[in-house]
């Protein structure tokens, strides 16, 4: 009991604005780019209630990390009106990286932090922050839809091969539990996680 309050301590407050500015972030560039649903309906906002997901942030999480010993979720999608969009092909693309965008600083955020707390009580915490937050930028980076790496496919492909990608949307969440139970999901994601926690630790100097 003692090491699962521990657990949710250290890692309550770095996964929550983890999830938070991530989808906030989204609202806020979909603004820029001329489409004001977000904002209209109170999604560019910093409480964390707003873009919980009954499922995906609560169930599925639990779920996974009850019966297979890891974490995956998500949280509810910030909605975009891409008809509102200015451009909307190539914005959805700006309106897509700003999410994994906001991870990036706040990983590089989290280093800082770790770097003057270092053997206080906020290292753990910071660690956890830049964990979080580089496993959510990698995540979703991934170019599968409807994650944002497969919305930024979709913005860089031509037309005809835009349309037909667009198409597997469906099956997205379909192929990464796939790629999950298997193991692969893993196998991707490792390399790519040491790849940006390496970057990040260079920028900041750790």
């Amino acid at each position: 009991m003692d090491q699962f309050i521990y657990l949710i301590a250290v890692n309550a407050i770095p996964l929550v604005l983890a999830i938070t500015l991530h989808e906030a972030a989204h609202g806020y560039a979909a603004r820029v780019f001329g489409d004001r649903t977000a904002e209209l309906l109170g999604r560019i906002s910093l409480n964390p209630i707003k873009h919980i997901d009954p499922v995906g942030t609560l169930a599925v999480p639990a779920l996974t990390v009850l019966i297979g010993g890891f974490f995956f979720g998500w949280a509810k999608p910030v909605p975009v009106n891409i008809r509102n969009l200015r451009n909307p092909k190539t914005d959805m693309i700006w309106v897509a990286a700003a999410g994994p965008a906001a991870n990036l600083v706040m990983a590089i955020g989290w280093a800082i932090v770790f770097k003057l707390s270092e053997g206080t009580a906020m290292d753990a915490i910071a660690r956890a922050g830049i964990a979080w937050n580089i496993g959510l930028m990698v995540l979703n980076l991934l170019p599968i839809l409807p994650l944002d790496g497969g919305r930024i496919l979709a913005g860089l492909l031509p037309g005809p091969l835009s349309y037909q990608y667009s198409r597997l949307e469906p099956y997205g969440l379909f192929i990464l539990l796939g790629l999950m139970v298997v193991g692969l999901l893993s196998v991707i994601l490792k390399p790519l996680f040491g790849i940006a926690y390496s970057v990040v630790g260079t920028l900041v100097g750790i």
